[in-house]
Protein backbone atom coordinates (compact mmCIF):
# COMPACT_ATOMS: atom_id res chain seq x y z
CA UNK A 1 0.00 0.00 0.00
CA UNK A 2 1.07 3.82 -0.61
CA UNK A 3 2.92 5.02 2.58
CA UNK A 4 1.97 8.20 2.67
CA UNK A 5 -0.72 9.41 5.57
CA UNK A 6 -4.14 10.73 4.68
CA UNK A 7 -5.50 13.07 7.20
CA UNK A 8 -9.34 14.30 7.01
CA UNK A 9 -10.98 11.99 4.41
CA UNK A 10 -14.26 10.89 3.46
CA UNK A 11 -15.01 7.33 3.30
CA UNK A 12 -17.30 6.42 0.72
CA UNK A 13 -18.65 3.16 0.83
CA UNK A 14 -21.03 1.36 -1.90
CA UNK A 15 -19.32 3.75 -3.77
CA UNK A 16 -20.99 2.83 -7.46
CA UNK A 17 -24.19 3.78 -6.92
CA UNK A 18 -25.79 7.08 -8.84
CA UNK A 19 -25.46 9.37 -5.58
CA UNK A 20 -22.59 8.41 -4.70
CA UNK A 21 -20.33 8.82 -7.93
CA UNK A 22 -22.05 12.49 -7.65
CA UNK A 23 -21.22 12.91 -3.85
CA UNK A 24 -17.61 11.86 -4.30
CA UNK A 25 -16.85 14.29 -7.56
CA UNK A 26 -17.99 17.41 -4.83
CA UNK A 27 -15.90 15.80 -1.64
CA UNK A 28 -12.43 16.15 -4.10
CA UNK A 29 -12.99 19.15 -4.40
CA UNK A 30 -12.43 19.33 -0.19
CA UNK A 31 -10.62 16.68 0.85
CA UNK A 32 -9.12 13.11 -0.31
CA UNK A 33 -11.74 10.33 -0.71
CA UNK A 34 -11.55 6.29 -0.39
CA UNK A 35 -14.04 5.12 -2.13
CA UNK A 36 -15.37 1.42 -1.60
CA UNK A 37 -17.56 -0.83 -3.70
CA UNK A 38 -17.76 -4.08 -4.84
CA UNK A 39 -16.61 -3.02 -8.32
CA UNK A 40 -14.54 0.08 -9.43
CA UNK A 41 -15.60 2.95 -10.49
CA UNK A 42 -13.28 4.63 -12.38
CA UNK A 43 -13.56 8.06 -13.48
CA UNK A 44 -11.37 8.87 -16.17
CA UNK A 45 -10.09 12.45 -15.24
CA UNK A 46 -7.89 10.53 -12.25
CA UNK A 47 -4.70 8.86 -12.65
CA UNK A 48 -5.23 5.31 -11.10
CA UNK A 49 -2.50 3.13 -10.07
CA UNK A 50 -3.10 -0.73 -9.50
CA UNK A 51 -0.67 -1.40 -7.34
CA UNK A 52 -1.70 -5.39 -7.05
CA UNK A 53 -2.14 -5.53 -2.86
CA UNK A 54 -4.47 -7.03 -0.95
CA UNK A 55 -5.85 -6.32 2.18
CA UNK A 56 -8.61 -10.01 3.42
CA UNK A 57 -10.66 -9.78 0.17
CA UNK A 58 -9.89 -5.67 -0.66
CA UNK A 59 -7.90 -4.58 -3.51
CA UNK A 60 -6.76 -1.05 -3.52
CA UNK A 61 -6.40 0.94 -6.32
CA UNK A 62 -4.24 4.04 -5.57
CA UNK A 63 -3.72 7.64 -7.44
CA UNK A 64 -2.06 10.37 -6.84
CA UNK A 65 -2.58 12.66 -3.53
CA UNK A 66 -3.35 15.61 -5.74
CA UNK A 67 -4.55 15.71 -9.51
CA UNK A 68 -3.49 17.87 -11.59
CA UNK A 69 -7.09 19.32 -11.54
CA UNK A 70 -6.81 20.51 -7.99
CA UNK A 71 -8.75 18.12 -6.92
CA UNK A 72 -8.05 15.80 -3.98
CA UNK A 73 -6.39 12.85 -3.90
CA UNK A 74 -9.18 9.39 -4.89
CA UNK A 75 -8.84 5.84 -3.82
CA UNK A 76 -10.98 2.75 -4.90
CA UNK A 77 -10.85 -0.13 -2.59
CA UNK A 78 -12.90 -3.40 -4.07
CA UNK A 79 -14.30 -5.22 -1.19
CA UNK A 80 -17.22 -8.24 -1.45
CA UNK A 81 -19.04 -6.95 1.87
CA UNK A 82 -18.36 -9.66 3.92
CA UNK A 83 -17.45 -9.51 7.61
CA UNK A 84 -13.93 -10.60 7.32
CA UNK A 85 -13.48 -8.35 3.63
CA UNK A 86 -14.52 -5.08 5.33
CA UNK A 87 -12.21 -6.55 8.89
CA UNK A 88 -9.34 -6.07 6.25
CA UNK A 89 -9.84 -2.85 4.67
CA UNK A 90 -10.04 -1.46 7.61
CA UNK A 91 -7.02 -2.62 9.35
CA UNK A 92 -5.66 -1.17 6.24
CA UNK A 93 -6.60 2.07 6.59
CA UNK A 94 -6.07 2.29 10.27
CA UNK A 95 -2.19 0.88 9.81
CA UNK A 96 -1.50 4.33 7.90
CA UNK A 97 -3.38 5.83 10.50
CA UNK A 98 -5.89 7.22 8.33
CA UNK A 99 -8.43 10.03 9.65
CA UNK A 100 -12.00 9.92 8.47
CA UNK A 101 -14.24 12.83 9.17
CA UNK A 102 -16.37 11.52 6.70
CA UNK A 103 -18.26 8.36 5.67
CA UNK A 104 -20.91 7.88 3.28
CA UNK A 105 -22.74 4.35 3.42
CA UNK A 106 -24.51 3.64 0.50
CA UNK A 107 -25.27 -0.04 0.29
CA UNK A 108 -29.10 -0.97 -0.64
CA UNK A 109 -31.14 -2.68 -3.12
CA UNK A 110 -34.90 -2.18 -3.58
CA UNK A 111 -35.14 -3.70 -6.96
CA UNK A 112 -33.24 -6.71 -8.94
CA UNK A 113 -33.74 -9.88 -11.42
CA UNK A 114 -36.18 -11.66 -9.72
CA UNK A 115 -37.01 -9.16 -7.52
CA UNK A 116 -39.15 -6.41 -6.98
CA UNK A 117 -41.16 -4.77 -3.96
CA UNK A 118 -44.40 -6.59 -2.75
CA UNK A 119 -48.07 -4.85 -3.84
CA UNK A 120 -49.75 -7.87 -1.84
CA UNK A 121 -49.36 -10.03 1.24
CA UNK A 122 -49.25 -13.45 -1.24
CA UNK A 123 -46.33 -11.64 -3.07
CA UNK A 124 -44.02 -12.22 0.12
CA UNK A 125 -41.19 -14.81 -0.25
CA UNK A 126 -38.77 -15.82 2.71
CA UNK A 127 -35.62 -15.75 -0.64
CA UNK A 128 -36.62 -11.91 -1.38
CA UNK A 129 -36.94 -10.57 2.45
CA UNK A 130 -33.57 -12.20 3.45
CA UNK A 131 -31.49 -11.02 0.26
CA UNK A 132 -33.13 -7.33 1.51
CA UNK A 133 -32.66 -7.64 4.74
CA UNK A 134 -28.92 -8.82 4.14
CA UNK A 135 -28.17 -5.90 1.96
CA UNK A 136 -30.33 -3.33 3.41
CA UNK A 137 -29.79 -3.97 7.23
CA UNK A 138 -27.06 -6.14 7.78
CA UNK A 139 -24.18 -4.65 5.28
CA UNK A 140 -24.51 -1.16 6.70
CA UNK A 141 -24.33 -2.80 10.17
CA UNK A 142 -21.05 -4.49 9.51
CA UNK A 143 -19.63 -1.57 8.54
CA UNK A 144 -20.49 0.21 11.38
CA UNK A 145 -19.43 -2.91 13.51
CA UNK A 146 -15.55 -2.52 11.98
CA UNK A 147 -15.35 1.50 11.59
CA UNK A 148 -15.86 2.13 15.37
CA UNK A 149 -11.65 1.93 15.71
CA UNK A 150 -11.53 3.82 12.52
CA UNK A 151 -13.42 6.64 13.17
CA UNK A 152 -12.67 7.11 16.96
CA UNK A 153 -10.84 9.99 18.51
CA UNK A 154 -10.95 14.16 18.94
CA UNK A 155 -11.68 14.68 15.54
CA UNK A 156 -15.69 15.11 14.85
CA UNK A 157 -16.94 12.60 12.51
CA UNK A 158 -20.77 12.09 10.61
CA UNK A 159 -21.37 8.25 9.23
CA UNK A 160 -24.20 8.90 7.00
CA UNK A 161 -26.68 6.00 6.10
CA UNK A 162 -28.88 5.93 3.23
CA UNK A 163 -32.10 5.53 4.58
CA UNK A 164 -35.80 6.25 3.11
CA UNK A 165 -38.84 7.86 4.65
CA UNK A 166 -40.96 4.62 3.63
CA UNK A 167 -39.04 3.79 6.83
CA UNK A 168 -40.69 5.29 8.87
CA UNK A 169 -42.97 3.38 11.33
CA UNK A 170 -45.30 6.42 12.33
CA UNK A 171 -45.39 7.43 8.71
CA UNK A 172 -46.64 4.19 7.15
CA UNK A 173 -50.31 5.49 5.60
CA UNK A 174 -50.07 3.69 2.18
CA UNK A 175 -48.51 -0.17 3.09
CA UNK A 176 -47.13 -2.20 0.68
CA UNK A 177 -43.54 -2.64 -0.34
CA UNK A 178 -43.30 -5.36 3.05
CA UNK A 179 -39.64 -5.98 2.47
CA UNK A 180 -37.91 -2.73 1.26
CA UNK A 181 -39.94 -0.82 4.03
CA UNK A 182 -38.65 -3.95 7.02
CA UNK A 183 -35.43 -3.48 6.12
CA UNK A 184 -34.56 -0.24 5.99
CA UNK A 185 -37.10 0.11 9.29
CA UNK A 186 -34.54 -2.65 10.56
CA UNK A 187 -31.61 -0.49 9.88
CA UNK A 188 -32.89 2.55 11.27
CA UNK A 189 -33.24 0.33 14.46
CA UNK A 190 -29.70 -0.07 14.21
CA UNK A 191 -28.73 2.59 13.95
CA UNK A 192 -30.33 4.24 16.96
CA UNK A 193 -28.79 0.92 19.12
CA UNK A 194 -25.91 1.69 17.51
CA UNK A 195 -25.66 5.65 18.37
CA UNK A 196 -26.41 4.73 21.97
CA UNK A 197 -23.01 2.30 22.00
CA UNK A 198 -21.00 4.50 20.14
CA UNK A 199 -21.79 7.80 22.27
CA UNK A 200 -19.99 5.62 24.78
CA UNK A 201 -16.75 4.60 22.80
CA UNK A 202 -16.60 6.85 20.33
CA UNK A 203 -18.34 10.75 21.53
CA UNK A 204 -16.95 12.48 18.51
CA UNK A 205 -19.00 10.68 16.11
CA UNK A 206 -22.89 11.54 14.67
CA UNK A 207 -24.93 8.52 13.23
CA UNK A 208 -27.81 10.03 10.08
CA UNK A 209 -29.94 8.16 8.21
CA UNK A 210 -30.37 9.82 4.99
CA UNK A 211 -33.65 10.07 3.17
CA UNK A 212 -32.86 11.44 -0.59
CA UNK A 213 -35.97 11.75 -1.90
CA UNK A 214 -36.79 9.93 -5.66
CA UNK A 215 -33.84 10.45 -7.28
CA UNK A 216 -33.42 9.32 -10.59
CA UNK A 217 -30.92 6.58 -10.43
CA UNK A 218 -30.74 2.55 -11.37
CA UNK A 219 -32.90 2.08 -8.15
CA UNK A 220 -35.97 4.62 -8.66
CA UNK A 221 -36.19 4.20 -12.77
CA UNK A 222 -39.04 0.99 -12.64
CA UNK A 223 -40.99 3.75 -10.11
CA UNK A 224 -40.42 7.31 -11.98
CA UNK A 225 -43.08 7.31 -14.13
CA UNK A 226 -45.55 8.66 -11.13
CA UNK A 227 -43.00 11.18 -9.80
CA UNK A 228 -43.65 14.28 -10.41
CA UNK A 229 -40.90 16.17 -12.38
CA UNK A 230 -39.84 18.58 -9.94
CA UNK A 231 -39.77 15.38 -7.41
CA UNK A 232 -37.50 13.44 -9.31
CA UNK A 233 -33.93 14.69 -8.16
CA UNK A 234 -30.55 14.84 -9.91
CA UNK A 235 -27.76 12.73 -8.47
CA UNK A 236 -25.84 15.78 -8.11
CA UNK A 237 -29.21 18.05 -6.62
CA UNK A 238 -29.30 14.96 -3.99
CA UNK A 239 -25.07 14.94 -2.79
CA UNK A 240 -25.05 18.63 -2.60
CA UNK A 241 -28.00 18.31 0.27
CA UNK A 242 -26.40 15.35 1.60
CA UNK A 243 -23.18 17.61 1.88
CA UNK A 244 -25.11 20.88 3.12
CA UNK A 245 -26.97 18.00 5.33
CA UNK A 246 -24.61 16.03 7.18
CA UNK A 247 -21.82 19.24 8.05
CA UNK A 248 -24.38 20.51 10.65
CA UNK A 249 -24.67 17.57 12.90
CA UNK A 250 -22.97 17.04 16.16
CA UNK A 251 -22.82 14.17 18.10
CA UNK A 252 -25.32 12.49 20.06
CA UNK A 253 -26.33 9.43 21.99
CA UNK A 254 -29.36 9.17 19.17
CA UNK A 255 -29.19 9.06 15.39
CA UNK A 256 -30.35 11.77 13.69
CA UNK A 257 -32.77 10.73 10.43
CA UNK A 258 -33.32 13.67 7.60
CA UNK A 259 -34.20 14.16 4.43
CA UNK A 260 -32.93 15.64 1.56
CA UNK A 261 -34.33 19.09 2.52
CA UNK A 262 -33.23 19.20 5.96
CA UNK A 263 -36.56 18.16 7.81
CA UNK A 264 -35.90 15.89 10.37
CA UNK A 265 -38.24 12.24 9.76
CA UNK A 266 -40.52 10.91 12.25
CA UNK A 267 -39.11 7.30 13.34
Amino acid sequence: MASELIKDCALVIGASSGIAKALITLLRQECPVIAISRRHGHDANTDHHNIGHHHGSGEAIHSPSRHHSGHYSLEYYRCDNSDSAIAGIIAALMSRQVRVTRVYIFNGVLHQAGLSPEKRLEEISAESMQTLFHINSVIPMLWLKHLLPLVKGQTPCVVTVLSARIASISDNRLGGWYSYRASKAALNMLLQTAAVEYARRAKNVALLAFHPGTTDTELSKPFQQNVAKEKLFTTEFVSQRLLKVSSGLTPSPQAYFIDWNGATISW
